[in-house]
């Protein structure tokens, strides 16, 4: 069963309902798949109309949405509108994308006489939409990574209906924003198959909607545990589909000398702040922070341990995060590596946790596994390092991650080249100023990594290249007039 909770309070809103059956998944399912060839065919220009459409709906909704966000997420108001702002601009980006050509980009190679290998037929690579995709929507972005977040304006983008599942963390908000979703899709005169909506807390609902044959590709947001195994369940199908899974990640951010002898005081309370943005529930929240072993980055982690102690996160969106983070942090707290540097929680009503914060050296950091893996909320670990070797191995230890933050690089020199060489090895995004939580959408954004940050890390989930996540290359070998004609459009 599905229920509206109160974020701050855990009161009931409303009453419950009912998870879609195996049956409703398959329907929507198979309805998605009746209006993908059509959909697939459709001209730029139409599609980018529905998505500044399901903009302009979002927008003129919005004191409701907005309101309804709060209740079932407790990110305030402030945050929400300025997220539901985040999506009509990606919304609105993908449309300005489609009008350029950009999903139907082609490339034209001319007929060579003679034999090969220098002599070859005409050749035109296009791009063809993979099929129905199944969208998974976020708890922690209520907005921008779920019903129309950026997965599912980049699916349909590329010509590609959508299932989206609903995330039970915010089911009212869900809802409503896939009956606007669905309203708007009839009134620009397309088939209901282009957006279908499902929703679920239970495990068989995602395990059902990955299984269903019709279902080309998966995006997902989410958990690790959650979303390697779907991503198994997706490449065990008897025909196996990509599982595009954005799972999190620990997020380290380098601090080197020459920052700290300029502004570390300062830095330290950035960091603080970007700990504690949004009760530390962002994919890209700094979670271990390099700092180097001598009197400056003392002083570094004393500033940043009180400004830590000064913050006071919000509560979280639901009970199982908040219950998941005690758990970490009780991990954390039980490590006999570790030295507590921040650690005040107490027994307060509400969802509303306190932040933490731990300091180990470099090389017990290294030797536990355990300490490498991701404690969603704000919490961060301060491994102290007595060389640049010691900051590159726990890099290299830490494996993949959606960024590496690498302050204080700007002089090229061994040091800074070897950093840097190691952040690209293991990052999508290699940041060396400002604080990792803040992904922009444009078209040089890449939101992934090496696993376990992500599942495909030549793709993003963020930006403009996502819908080249669900648009397959084919070579047009001899085509006759009336395809090329068509300039990359599928027919």
């Amino acid at each position: 069963m599905l229920q509206s909770i109160e974020a701050r309070t855990g009161a009931t809103i409303g009453e419950h309902w009912a998870e879609s059956t195996g049956a409703e998944i398959d329907a929507a399912v198979q309805t998605s798949a009746a209006t993908a060839d059509a959909f697939a065919a459709t001209p730029a220009a139409q599609r980018a109309e529905l998505l500044r459409a399901l903009a302009a709906a979002l927008e003129a909704d919005r004191e409701a949405l907005v309101a309804l966000a709060d209740r079932e997420s407790g990110l305030g108001l402030p945050r929400l509108n300025g997220e539901l702002d985040r999506t009509t601009f990606q919304l609105r980006g993908f449309a300005d994308v489609l009008e350029r050509g950009d999903a139907h980009a082609f490339t034209n190679d001319a007929a060579v006489a003679g034999p090969p290998p220098a002599g070859r037929p005409h050749l035109m690579r296009v791009r063809v939409p993979v099929g129905p995709v199944a969208m998974f929507s976020a708890s922690n972005f209520p907005f921008a990574f779920s019903v129309l977040g950026g997965d599912t304006a980049s699916a349909l983008a590329a010509g590609c209906p959508v299932v989206v599942k609903g995330h039970p963390a915010h089911p009212g908000l869900s809802r409503r924003t896939a009956a606007l979703a669905q309203k708007v899709v009839t009134a620009q005169g397309l088939d209901s198959g282009v957006f279908q909506f499902v929703e679920g807390a239970s495990v068989e609902v995602g395990v059902a909607l990955v299984k269903a044959p019709a279902i080309a590709a998966v995006a997902f947001t989410g958990s690790f545990k959650g979303g390697t195994a779907l991503a198994r369940i997706a490449g065990e199908r008897s025909r196996p589909i990509p599982f595009y899974g954005e799972l999190g990640s620990v997020n380290p951010l380098v601090v080197l000398p020459a920052v700290l002898a300029k502004n570390g005081s300062e830095l330290a309370g950035t960091l603080a702040a970007s700990i504690c943005l949004g009760a530390g529930q962002f994919c890209t929240s700094p979670g271990v922070i390099v700092v180097p072993k001598d009197t400056a980055g003392d002083g570094f982690v004393d500033a940043l341990a009180k400004a830590l102690k000064t913050l006071q996160p919000h509560p979280m969106l639901s009970t199982g995060i908040r219950a998941t983070f005690d758990l970490g942090v009780a991990q954390w707290r039980a490590a006999p590596q570790l030295r507590p540097l921040v650690d005040d929680a107490v027994d307060a009503p509400g969802l509303a946790p306190r932040p933490f914060l731990a300091e180990v050296s470099a090389a017990d950091f290294i030797a536990a596994h355990a300490l490498h893996e991701e404690v969603f909320g704000a919490a961060a670990l301060v491994v102290r390092v007595a060389s640049t070797d010691e900051a590159v191995d726990v890099l290299k230890t830490i494996g993949g991650s959606l960024t590496v933050t690498l302050w204080g690089a700007e002089v090229e020199n061994d040091e800074t080249r070897r950093l840097a060489r190691a952040a690209t090895q293991v990052a999508g995004r290699v940041l060396f100023a400002g604080v990792p939580t803040g992904v922009a959408v444009t078209a040089a954004q890449h939101h992934g990594g090496p696993f376990p940050a992500s599942t495909q890390p030549f793709t993003t989930s963020v930006g403009y290249a996502a819908l080249d996540r669900f648009l397959r290359p084919v070579a047009l070998q001899d085509a006759p007039a009336w395809l090329l004609e068509r300039k990359g459009m599928p027919c």
